[in-house]
């Protein structure tokens, strides 16, 4: 494709995301339409970003918009689609690191089964992965942010979505109406993390670089992902779920924030578990783990590696090109830090 198409498409990508994610981003904390229209042609911040960061009170050239995550998610081309397609991923991933198992696929209306590749399946087979695997989860293929995810089971005879029971004919009109989705195996995770919130699987979101002065790889950050009552089955900051930061030496915790309000949780709102000053189990495991997968993908110069930790040590639930600045600066701005300096290293601000 020539260059100049190549710029062409990516000046109508970013044009679309300004318009839809940005202009028209939700607004949890009902910032005024004026401002919200100042904040969105100032810089590419979003409303909520206004009361997370407090920006009424601090300089916004302190911190990275929600547009300039957008504007990094281009850093890894054209490498993109390889971790875009989360069933792609896995199938790259699975000789490096563990992952979980996938089951099912359902794609443009074709059912496929894993364990009879050559033969085409039917919303029954789905029901009898479901049935034989006890609990899968149902994810959109392509989709981020916790969209449009499902944990099914089946247990007692009984199916269940999101933990409330429904009929089989209930699970078909779901399966049947949405489409581009697979399962994965569930896989139990660490009664170190279980022991604080058990309803949701609790994911570690931990970010590996290309340091630009030294060229090796590091890990810049981690998270410790929880859900709560409201979020079953996923965990994500983005619908609502908490984030803990993970101090990168000793893997403590701190306090959990949410990226929906401005509550601070030492202990799990729904549980009553300690959050802060709990420690990430194998954490010093974990990260030469990670350093040691970033260093199987040369090419790509910023993962956001979703993981879930299990007895057994970590599996790989998602990779992503980019990571959504929220979770990063609800800790403190970045814009004159270590991570706008990647990015101006990359050529996404300056």
């Amino acid at each position: 494709m020539p260059v100049a198409v190549k710029k062409t498409v990516k000046f109508l990508k970013l044009s679309y995301l300004w318009v839809v994610r940005i202009l028209f981003a939700p607004n949890h904390f009902n910032v005024p339409m004026w401002r919200r229209l100042y904040l969105a042609f100032a810089g590419g911040f979003v409303p909520d970003q206004d009361v997370l960061y407090d920006l009424r009170h601090r300089p916004k050239s302190a911190y990275l918009s929600e547009f300039d995550w957008y504007r990094s998610r281009f850093i890894n081309d054209p490498f993109n689609p390889m971790l875009n397609n989360k069933v792609v991923c896995a199938e790259v991933l699975k000789d490096y690191a563990q992952v979980p198992e996938t089951l099912f696929v359902k794609n443009k209306g074709r059912f496929m089964r894993y364990s009879d590749r050559k033969n085409l399946s039917n919303v029954q087979g789905a029901i009898d992965t479901v049935v034989e695997a006890g609990s899968v989860f149902m994810k959109p293929i392509g989709a981020g942010k916790g969209k449009g995810v499902h944990r099914l089971d089946y247990t007692d005879g009984k199916f269940l979505i999101d933990e409330s029971p429904v009929s089989q004919t209930d699970l078909e009109v779901l399966l049947r109406k949405q489409d581009g989705w697979f399962f994965c195996r569930c896989i139990d995770q660490h009664s170190g993390l279980a022991k604080i919130y058990d309803k949701t699987s609790n994911t570690i979101r931990l970010i590996t670089m290309r340091d630009p002065a030294s060229g090796r790889f590091k890990v810049f950050f981690a998270v410790l992902r929880l859900g709560t009552a409201k979020t079953i089955p996923i965990d994500n900051g983005s619908v609502g779920g908490l984030v803990s930061k993970i101090d990168l030496e000793t893997g403590e915790l701190s306090e959990a924030k949410s990226l929906w309000s401005l509550s601070v949780h030492p202990v799990h709102p729904n549980s009553q578990a300690p959050i802060q000053g709990e420690r990430i189990p194998q954490w010093d495991a974990l990260k030469d783990k990670m350093i040691e997968l970033a260093e199987q993908f040369p090419y790509l110069q910023f993962v956001a590696w979703d993981i879930l930790l299990a007895e057994d040590g970590p599996y790989i639930i998602e990779a992503n090109t980019s990571s959504g600045v929220n979770i990063i600066q609800v800790w403190g701005p970045q814009r004159q830090n270590e991570l706008g300096d990647f990015y101006r290293a990359y050529g996404v601000i300056r």
